[in-house]
């Protein structure tokens, strides 16, 4: 089961896929497998959890640079406003942000929203 999760990351081209996407692609899957498997990945580096206002939590490929220890892929992410697909924006964002004495900042997700290149090409046709 494993296997077959891992490679529909590896087929998403870079979109974020949520717990019941993955249900609907694979449906002889057990919930709960599922689960294990994408807290697994996540854990070892493999997935990371993408944040993009939607409410759904949403999971992508990490980049060679994350494993087991810390996830350092520090890229952005975009959403589609019209059809709520979520890419990762490989790029590495470069920002500065000041908080408050006494604050820490533990994480930090830049969504960028909008139209996707679909939707867009879509819309611009009409």
């Amino acid at each position: 089961m494993r296997c077959l999760v891992l490679k529909l990351f590896l087929s998403a081209n870079r979109e974020a896929i949520t717990h019941p996407e993955l249900e609907r692609r694979l449906p002889d899957a057990d919930r709960i497998t599922l689960y294990r498997s994408l807290k697994s990945f996540e854990e070892k580096g493999i997935i990371h959890q993408v944040v993009d206002g939607s409410q759904a939590t949403k999971f992508a490929l990490c980049t060679d640079t994350c494993n087991e220890h810390e996830h350092l892929d520090q890229h952005a992410h975009f959403h589609c406003n019209d059809c709520g697909k979520t890419i990762c924006l490989e790029e590495k964002i470069t920002a500065s942000f000041v908080v408050p004495d006494g604050f820490e900042v533990a994480q930090a997700h830049l969504v960028l929203k909008g139209k996707c290149d679909g939707c867009y090409a879509s819309y611009d046709s009409k």
